[in-house]
C-alpha cells in the first residue's frame, strides 16, 4: 500500500507518492519521475512505476514538465527543451530542499521526459545518484539515421532503460549500441512484445498489459545500477 497525494506549489505540479507500510521509518530513496511529449503525469504507466517503487520503500514525485503546466494538451516545442530541463532541474531542487531524502535521488522519465532527463544530467554531473529512462527515444520512427546520442558520452549518471521489443523508436541492438556510449553504469530492461507506451497487446496464453509489471522490475535495476557504483538503498 502506499499514500498519494497531489502536489501543486511553486515549479511542482503532480503526485507525490509515500510508502505506507511500517517497515520503512523513512523513505530509502527518492524517485522523481515525468511523462512524454504527448501526455502528462497521471498516466497507467507512470503510476505503475510510482507504485513499484513505492512499495520497495522509496518516495515518488510524478510531476508534469514545464510545456505540460503551460498548456493542458499539444505536444511541447523543440526550441523551448531547454525550459523542460530547466524545470526538472527546479524539482529535484524542491525535493531536496521540502522534503526528506536520505537515500539515493533518481530522476526518471517516459520517451521525451526521459531524454531531457538524459540531458539534464550529463549536463550537470551529481544532479542526481541514478536516472531511470522509460522508452528512450532514440530516433524518430523509421529514422535510425537521426540519432539522440549526441550527450551520451558526457553522461556519468547510473542508468537504467527499460525498452519494448517492439519500441518502434529503436530496435533492442539499437539501444545496446547506445548504452555502450555512456561511460556510467547502464542497464537495459528489455520486455518482449511491447511497444514505445510499454504495453503489449497480449501475453502468450492470454491477454494483459505489461505496464502493470513495470514498477518492480524498475525498482530492481534501478537499485543494482546505484549499487555498482557505491550508492545502496
Amino acid at each position: 500500500m502506499t499514500t498519494v497525494e497531489t502536489v501543486d506549489e511553486g515549479a511542482v505540479h503532480g503526485f507525490l507518492h509515500r510508502p505506507a507500510s511500517v517497515s520503512f521509518a523513512s523513505p530509502v530513496a527518492t524517485l522523481a519521475l515525468t511523462h512524454g511529449a504527448g501526455s502528462n503525469c497521471d498516466t497507467v504507466l507512470l503510476r505503475a512505476v510510482a507504485d513499484g517503487f513505492a512499495a520497495a520503500g522509496a518516495q515518488v514525485l510524478r510531476f508534469d514538465l514545464a510545456f505540460r503546466v503551460r498548456r493542458a494538451s499539444g505536444p511541447p516545442h523543440p526550441s523551448r527543451a531547454a525550459e523542460d530541463r530547466a524545470g526538472i532541474a527546479e524539482v529535484i531542487a524542491a525535493l531536496r530542499k521540502d522534503y526528506s531524502v536520505p537515500g539515493p535521488v533518481l530522476l526518471g522519465g517516459h520517451s521525451y521526459g526521459g531524454r531531457q532527463a538524459s540531458m539534464l544530467a550529463a549536463e550537470n554531473p551529481g544532479l542526481v545518484d541514478g536516472l531511470v529512462l522509460l522508452s528512450y527515444p532514440l530516433h524518430p520512427p523509421k529514422k535510425p539515421e537521426k540519432l539522440r546520442t549526441e550527450h551520451l558520452p558526457d553522461l556519468n549518471t547510473p542508468t537504467v532503460v527499460v525498452h519494448g521489443s517492439k519500441d518502434e523508436f529503436a530496435t533492442t541492438e539499437e539501444m545496446r549500441a547506445a548504452l555502450a556510449l555512456i561511460p556510467a553504469a547502464t542497464r537495459l530492461v528489455e520486455f518482449e512484445g511491447a511497444r514505445h507506451d510499454l504495453s503489449v497487446v497480449k501475453f502468450p496464453g492470454g491477454g494483459g498489459d505489461s505496464r502493470g509489471r513495470i514498477g518492480g522490475v524498475c525498482v530492481l535495476n534501478a537499485e543494482r545500477a546505484v549499487a555498482r557504483v557505491g550508492g545502496s538503498w
